[in-house]
């Protein structure tokens, strides 16, 4: 095996259906997506249900059996990744959330997630809430935080993949970014803003 692969070719053959192309990928991305997956945990303990070694696989496993899959290159792939991870974690801190429901139908607090960026821990259900809300008044705005936030792509990258200029791309971060502070900040969770 060549080791250094076209990463776009095997991202064809993966987005073709070739199984073999899916599993010669995963070595060359996985560092990556580990990377990605322990920002998300830096603040959980030890003893939290959910890993990121099992979070980067099973966000791997529905994107190369994901019939939709079409990626232009590695930094795609990852942040498309990032955002199933960001999926991933939502269903499952609302299926934690579920189970801790009291008998009188209380909500017990949510597992945090720190921010990508190390800053304060952000709740991811509502984070999730505020994306989709964003999404609905801006999605260009939505799309571009998801990619930055989720998906650790610099403001280039994140234009590249959106085929926008980089300028379109700093004025959709700042909207993006000044919504969700107004709207988290207003929910009661300062600093959480992304």
């Amino acid at each position: 095996m060549d080791p250094t692969p076209d990463i776009t070719a095997l991202l064809n053959r993966v987005q073709s259906g070739d199984e073999n192309a899916a599993q010669e990928l995963l070595p060359h991305v996985y560092e990556q997506l580990r990377g990605l997956a322990s920002s998300y945990f830096r603040s959980q303990s030890p003893a939290h249900t959910l890993q990121p070694t099992a979070l980067v696989h099973e966000a791997y496993v529905r994107l190369v059996k994901s019939p939709d899959g079409a990626w232009n290159d590695r930094e795609h792939f990852c942040a498309v990744a990032a955002i199933a991870m960001r999926q991933i974690l939502r269903d499952h801190a609302r299926g934690k959330n579920a189970q801790k429901r009291s008998a009188s139908g209380e909500r017990v607090p949510l597992d945090n997630v720190e921010s990508p960026s190390g800053d304060a821990p952000v709740d991811l259900i509502v984070l999730d809430e505020a994306l989709n809300d964003l999404a609905s008044a801006d999605e260009s705005a939505a799309r571009l935080v998801e990619l930055r936030y989720f998906g650790g792509l610099s403001v280039e990258q994140a234009a590249e993949i959106m085929c926008i200029s980089r300028t379109s791309a700093v004025r959709l971060w700042r909207r993006g970014r000044a919504w969700l502070y107004a709207r988290l900040g207003s929910q009661g969770t300062e600093g959480a803003a992304p």
